[in-house]
């Protein structure tokens, strides 16, 4: 929903098939005006892996290859159950928290030190896997307005990152 959002909010157009998933590319920030590449605006490419979530890897290793990358070029948004619904925060490395495409994305990358925006979604009143699973795989419980403004905040913060408005944690 956060890609969605960002390639509309950029006007990145439509998206190809590539690498395993749907990927848009295109510049953000700035102008083109002149010729002037300080105001350019920034090369962005928006992949939208079309794996299973836990072998996201397997679509952002050879994109970050073919774009060839350091790890910390790279910006995955998640979702994170250990953040409070709509509390979003951006970080670059640290713990993988249990959640498999993080893991699948460090196995591919060779490295934990990509920058990634944690969009809170809540954690459920219970423990048992099956019950985490189908809360974090299931249709939101919140409002549309609440879940459109916790995509905006992602949004927002993916621009921050993206456009060098401040590092992340």
């Amino acid at each position: 929903m956060v890609a969605a959002a960002l390639t509309e909010r950029w006007g990145l157009g439509r998206a190809k098939e590539r690498f395993r998933g749907l990927i848009v590319e295109g510049r953000v920030g700035g102008h083109s005006g002149g010729g002037d590449p300080v105001h350019a605006g920034v090369r962005v490419a928006v992949l939208c892996p079309q794996t299973y979530m836990n072998e996201a890897g397997r679509s952002v290793g050879p994109a970050r290859g073919a774009f060839k990358l350091t790890p910390g070029r790279v910006l995955v948004v998640h979702d994170e159950i250990d953040l409070p619904f709509g509390e979003v925060r951006a970080r670059t490395g640290g713990g993988l928290a249990g959640h498999n495409g993080l893991k699948s994305i460090k196995s591919e990358l060779g490295s934990a030190e990509f920058v990634r925006v944690r969009v809170g979604v809540g954690r459920p009143d219970s423990t048992d896997p099956e019950i985490v699973s189908a809360y974090v795989l299931g249709r939101f419980v919140e409002s549309e307005v609440r879940v459109k403004e916790l995509i905006e905040r992602a949004c927002a913060e993916v621009e921050r990152v993206v456009l060098g408005e401040g590092a992340p944690d």
